[in-house]
């Protein structure tokens, strides 16, 4: 089958509401399809504001199979530009990060500014008067941000950002109280590598069913009281499209907002670090900030390539039909308590870090499914559990119990309408 005049027929004989084919995951054709209609033609994150705090500060990163660089330029205005030199091709920034006044071809020489305007041309007497600076900018994509979240688009006559995240603008607000009143800033990250295609991924972040099982050995190296507040498929949570293609998936309920209750008992095992920080902050103080180094009690899965996940930012990056990059980002309060941030990263460390408890029995089952998925083309994979017990909520968005395949249906709708456009 064609993939890039994929008619509504052909996608139905490969995905329905409720099951996909396991050619999604290893089908190359549909692979560089999805590279072109899915990342090519929507909002993709890039960076987290917090990343570029001033001017000239950037970071590379990658919009589909594109590489790009994210920067801050001297007026505090944020670009997106293709990491391409105009004139043979050359990428003219290969570091993750830095500080820079302007990019240089390694190539040729060709100079570029921060806002991607072409500046310099090495013995551009060779071009006799013929070369026009002006028509050779740097590539530069749409850019928008929404509390803190930038992304970047090829398109530019999209819906703004704040449209295209639809119902999941509340939730991305509350995940935000994180900060305890200071800014939600970037700590650092764990970046990986698993040999699956990028969908399995992107299935996770919603799936509650797999966590008291994928996660058995976190849970038992938990205290008996933190073991018995994780235990989310007895909590009363639930799974909800928020439209888009985008889903929240709340495993503790009483974790929601992050800013009520305070007056409840603060869990034993952040006692030291609030006798640590009563020494230097009021009550109330240290109940918001001991609540929101726990974390939020959700899961956002913003479609294609980020979640807002407890208590990290979750970015999956395609690389390949069967590989994907994942950076696990933990978060803390910019100007906030050290030892707060501390306690995060401690957290962070023992799910997220190469040897947590969650990384790793994460990335094996993805693994896992990849290598099940080879040879069995005409397999369905199942994205039916809890479909018959959905309800539609007052906002209109469809919401299933918590191990409901909700927010996978909600995401193959996404996929299903863009390959077909």
């Amino acid at each position: 089958m064609d993939m890039q005049s994929a008619s509504g027929p052909a996608l139905d004989r490969l995905i329905k509401s409720d099951r996909a084919r396991a050619q999604l995951y290893t089908d190359p054709t549909i692979f560089e399809t999805e590279m072109h209609k899915v990342f090519e033609n929507t909002w993709v994150w890039v960076a987290h504001a917090s990343e570029l705090p001033d001017p000239g500060d950037f970071k590379t990163a990658q919009v589909g199979r594109h590489p790009v660089i994210v920067v801050r330029d001297r007026e505090g205005v944020v670009h997106v530009h293709v990491n391409r030199c105009r004139h043979r091709a050359a990428t003219v920034c290969e570091q993750r990060k830095g500080k820079t006044a302007s990019f240089v071809c390694p190539y040729h020489g060709w100079s570029y500014a921060l806002d991607g305007s072409l500046r310099g041309v090495p013995h551009d007497k060779g071009y006799d008067g013929s070369l026009d600076k002006s028509q050779f900018p740097l590539r530069s994509l749409r850019v928008e941000e929404y509390a803190g979240l930038i992304f970047a688009t090829f398109r530019t006559d999209i819906e703004p950002l704040h449209d295209f995240l639809a119902g999941a603008r509340k939730w991305i607000d509350l995940f935000m109280k994180q900060g305890a009143g200071y800014p939600v800033t970037t700590l650092g990250e764990h970046r990986f590598r698993f040999a699956g295609n990028w969908k399995i991924q992107m299935e996770n972040t919603t799936d509650a069913y797999h966590f008291p099982l994928v996660h058995k050995s976190f849970l038992t190296a938990l205290d008996k009281q933190t073991e018995e507040s994780m235990d989310v498929m007895s909590k009363g949570g639930f799974v909800e499209d928020l439209g888009n293609g985008h889903s929240v998936m709340v495993m503790l309920p009483d974790l929601i907002d992050l800013e009520a209750n305070l007056d409840a008992p603060i869990p034993e095992r952040f006692a030291e670090l609030a006798a640590e920080l009563a020494q230097t902050h009021t009550d109330l103080e240290v109940r918001r900030i001991v609540r929101a180094v726990g974390g939020s009690g959700f899961n956002v899965n913003l479609f294609p390539n980020i979640a807002c996940s407890m208590a990290f930012f979750r970015v999956l990056q395609p690389v390949s039909v069967e590989e994907t990059e994942i950076r696990h980002i933990a978060i803390g309060m910019l100007g906030g308590p050290e030892a707060a941030n501390r306690a995060r990263l401690r957290m962070h460390e023992f799910f997220q870090g190469p040897m947590g408890f969650g990384s790793p029995d994460d990335a094996e089952v993805w693994d896992r499914v990849q290598h099940g998925a080879h040879g069995a083309d005409d397999v369905w994979v199942m994205l039916n559990r809890g479909e018959a017990s959905e309800q539609v909520t007052a906002e209109g968005h469809i919401r299933g119990e918590v191990s409901a395949e909700t927010g996978m249906r909600a995401a193959y709708r996404q996929w299903k309408r863009m390959m077909e456009a």
